[in-house]
């Protein structure tokens, strides 16, 4: 019996440092029927040189192998692009600078294959940092059983570690029949697993299966200025919202969540750089979602009350 086609979707922009890794992990699964649908956003290193040299290798592995270039445009900008293409049961869509350990994607197929009423699985797995080569697991406390992770996604209360998941095709269609989610620069791995996790439960396999390389130039590591961090929690909640309209959910109760959400880590970082002005703006906008706790009081008294205000 032929084994489901898994689709692997991956954007890059300027990987050559971490390509040969990723191909080789590719390479290296032990799952059999696989396609890879690499999306080069407009990289002006070797991404495209050092990609098209694994072709060879790839389809001798058997893998069904795309190339697209595309002007840069952003992450999901190119994730869109790929989805376009896909023909498989299954996705997963890891990134260039990360690793799927050999097994990953075979004991998600697995589990999703035995576990028919389930549309989703992650497993665990690594955050290995380059530059003082630490390790550490990404999550220690996860439901080893099929569970609803919807409002922990929501609420980034779990992980959304792109290589981690796998989730029915069938299931994406319900979600994005066009096959296209919002192209923002944040937060595109919740706009793939938000509404997938508000029709179904999420499987569990409790392996590291996946390894987060995090190194100094990376997205999440670059230094931003106060404000570029207030637009960054703006445009991750914006987001959010336009993956509620693609839920299953009370739409009005999730999108308040989120903006309760957006202005508690607002406060807090607000508090950590002595923003006075966004503290109030933060503390109103929680009062006016009814969500504003006491020990939020108690932190904007203090901060106010240091500058006699």
């Amino acid at each position: 019996m032929k084994m489901p086609l898994v689709s692997i979707v991956t954007p890059c922009y300027n990987g050559e440092s971490y390509l040969d890794r990723y191909f080789n992990s590719i390479l290296n699964q032990t799952y059999p029927n696989l396609e890879l649908i690499f999306v080069n956003d407009g990289s002006s290193d070797n991404t495209e040189k050092i990609a098209l040299s694994y072709k060879d290798k790839l389809e001798k592995r058997g893998v069904d192998f795309k190339y697209i270039y595309q002007k840069n445009a952003g992450q999901a900008a190119a994730l869109n692009n790929g989805l376009k293409y896909f023909k498989g049961e299954y996705l997963t869509w890891p990134d260039s600078d990360d690793e799927m350990t050999p097994e990953c994607i075979e004991k998600k197929v697995d589990f999703l294959e035995n576990h028919q009423d389930i549309s989703m699985v992650r497993s665990n797995g690594i955050y290995y940092d380059v530059e003082t080569d630490k390790k550490r697991r990404i999550s220690d406390n996860v439901n080893k059983q099929p569970s609803d992770i919807f409002y922990d996604l929501l609420l980034v209360n779990t992980y959304g570690c792109c290589g981690c998941y796998m989730i029915k095709i069938q299931t994406f269609l319900e979600c994005y029949p066009d096959r296209n989610i919002d192209e923002s620069r944040v937060g595109q791995n919740w706009q793939l697993l938000v509404p997938v996790a508000s029709r179904t439960l999420c499987g569990y396999i409790d392996e590291d299966l996946y390894i987060v390389y995090e190194h100094n130039d990376s997205h999440s590591r670059r230094v931003r200025t106060v404000n570029q961090m207030y637009k960054r929690l703006d445009d991750f909640a914006d987001v959010l919202h336009n993956a509620i309209n693609v839920s299953k959910c009370d739409n009005i109760k999730c999108k308040r969540l989120i903006d309760e959400n957006r202005f508690r880590q607002q406060f807090y970082y607000a508090v950590s750089v002595s923003d006075k002005p966004m503290l109030r703006k933060t503390i109103s906008g929680m009062r006016k979602n009814g969500s504003v706790k006491f020990k939020e009081w108690l932190l904007f008294a203090k901060h106010m009350a240091a500058r006699g205000k």
